[in-house]
């Protein structure tokens, strides 16, 4: 690979940044559960107040999604994930188990290097930021190319915060030079210790490969099922909402609906009258056109924009009203391109009859390109809910709420989260929200308990048997005699 200048900058200013990280961390691993505490808040109240302007860059910069909608993920980013671990005991004696015996002691895992999307810039690194500061880690965030003055900023705004409030310096740092080059040598450095890789499936992939522990995210093709048993004004509206939030730019947004056939003809009115618009089967085509590339990857154009923006690219005519663009689908797969994962406001719509079909036609959908990640069903039958729960290979299954803001742990009591892990299944580490739990390791210093074993306190012996002693001695001379005939037949071989 050829290096550019740019290319260049890039890996030095990576090196400066993760040396000057650590040598911050080696201060801060020092610091009290008060001190990491009152530097968290700090950083968490700056980021909250600046969530409008921060949001409003995000969507200049990078084109997508909508600056109201972006104000609301940074509200998420900073208090609302700030309040979910703030009571998180991150140093020293974390908990101890009077009755076995055991203490469990935190211990900070080093340097964070966190790759940040285009599509959630902001809110997602306010998030790792604090997750990182609060189990006493420093970190290195590495903007998507599309994000770099947005990210800039927010990294600011949170660094001069923590520095007010007692942080040391270096403790929180972006890059500014931008390249592939300059992401892979901060990842691979020897003072990084973990990687948090929010991103496209390449650039996770890629952070995997690093031979570092790395919590990644996958692509989350997220059907929602619609029972005859759910409340059908409230699933309309919702996944209408949900699917127009910031232009439906959040991993966990519903891609398709699979509408229990009985229902499916009000459940269709219904969203209509929420802002859906239904597409014709050329209209669908031209958008199967715009949305992908020919080997299948989105169109990064076509990202998190609204219907018609989408459209005029389209060349096809929506209402002024309509809020997202719905397709008729009944296949899913490579030969149907809007059964993929829509970063953008279109939606797929299936049929199934009965809620067994539509499990079926829901694992799918969760194999093309979204296993491990998430699921929305609305119902009110115990058991349907039960089986959807059980069957589906997914960690997030929400039910009754918005997927957007259900799987991140806005309306749910999920733990709050703008990197979703979608476990082994779909080539991650763990299933989990990401959270401050999963920045720090712990030690354990357990008491003796039980008494030993009397035989664990005897000298031992040697066993007698045919390799030892006399025995050894008698082999080897057998083994020499056996070496001596095969010598002597191989000289009168030779003569």
């Amino acid at each position: 690979m050829t290096l550019t200048d740019k290319d260049l900058l890039s890996i030095q200013e990576a090196r400066q940044m993760v040396e000057q990280a650590y040598q911050a961390q080696q201060v801060w691993a020092k610091a009290s559960q008060a001190q990491v505490d009152r530097v968290c808040a700090a950083m968490a109240d700056a980021a909250f107040l600046a969530s409008e302007r921060l949001g409003r860059m995000a969507a200049e910069e990078t084109g997508y999604g909508v600056p109201e909608h972006k104000k609301l993920k940074n509200e998420f980013g900073s208090r609302h994930i700030w309040e979910s671990i703030k009571d998180i005991k991150t140093v020293g004696v974390i908990n101890y188990d009077a009755e076995k015996r055991i203490y469990e002691i935190a211990w900070p895992m080093g340097v964070v290097t966190a790759l940040i999307p285009s599509t959630n810039p902001t809110s997602t690194e306010m998030n790792k930021i604090l997750i990182s500061v609060k189990a006493r880690n420093a970190i290195v965030v590495a903007p998507h190319p599309l994000a770099v003055k947005c990210c800039i900023e927010t990294a600011r705004v949170m660094k001069d915060a923590a520095f007010s409030a007692g942080a040391p310096p270096g403790l929180i740092n972006c890059l500014t030079q931008i390249s592939l080059p300059g992401t892979q040598e901060l990842m691979a450095h020897k003072r990084t210790a973990v990687i948090l890789a929010t991103g496209g499936s390449e650039m996770v992939q890629v952070a995997h490969s690093m031979g570092k522990p790395a919590y990644g995210v996958g692509p989350g093709n997220v059907p929602v099922y619609v029972d005859r048993s759910a409340d059908l004004e409230q699933a309309a509206k919702y996944i209408v909402a949900s699917k127009a939030f910031d232009y439906s730019v959040i991993c966990a947004t519903e891609q398709a609906v699979v509408a229990d056939r009985p229902i499916a003809p009000r459940l269709a009115q219904l969203m209509e009258a929420e802002g859906a618009f239904f597409v014709d089967e050329t209209q669908a085509d031209a958008l199967r056109a715009t949305l992908f590339q020919p080997g299948g990857a989105i169109n990064p154009a076509a990202v998190g924009k609204s219907p018609q923006y989408l459209a005029a690219m389209a060349g096809i005519q929506v209402p002024p009203h309509a809020r997202i663009l719905a397709a008729r689908l009944n296949k899913v797969g490579r030969e149907e391109p809007l059964s993929r994962e829509k970063l953008t406001t279109v939606l797929g719509w299936y049929e199934a009859d009965g809620w067994e079909a539509g499990c079926e036609r829901c694992i799918e959908l969760i194999q093309f390109g979204g296993r491990g990640h998430s699921l929305v069903i609305h119902a009110t039958d115990e058991k349907v809910i039960m089986a959807f729960g059980l069957e589906k290979p997914v960690f997030r299954i929400v039910v009754n709420t918005m997927a957007t803001l259900g799987a991140i742990g806005l309306t749910t009591k999920i733990m709050p989260s703008l990197t979703l892990g979608p476990g082994g299944i779909g080539g991650a580490v763990t299933g989990d929200n990401i959270t401050v739990y999963h920045l720090f390791n712990v030690k354990r210093m357990a008491f003796e308990v039980v008494r030993p074993p009397a035989a664990a306190l005897q000298p031992g012996t040697v066993p007698a048997g045919p390799i030892y002693g006399p025995d050894l001695q008698r082999i080897a001379s057998e083994v020499e005699e056996v070496a001596k005939e095969i010598l002597r037949a191989h000289n009168s071989m030779s003569l």
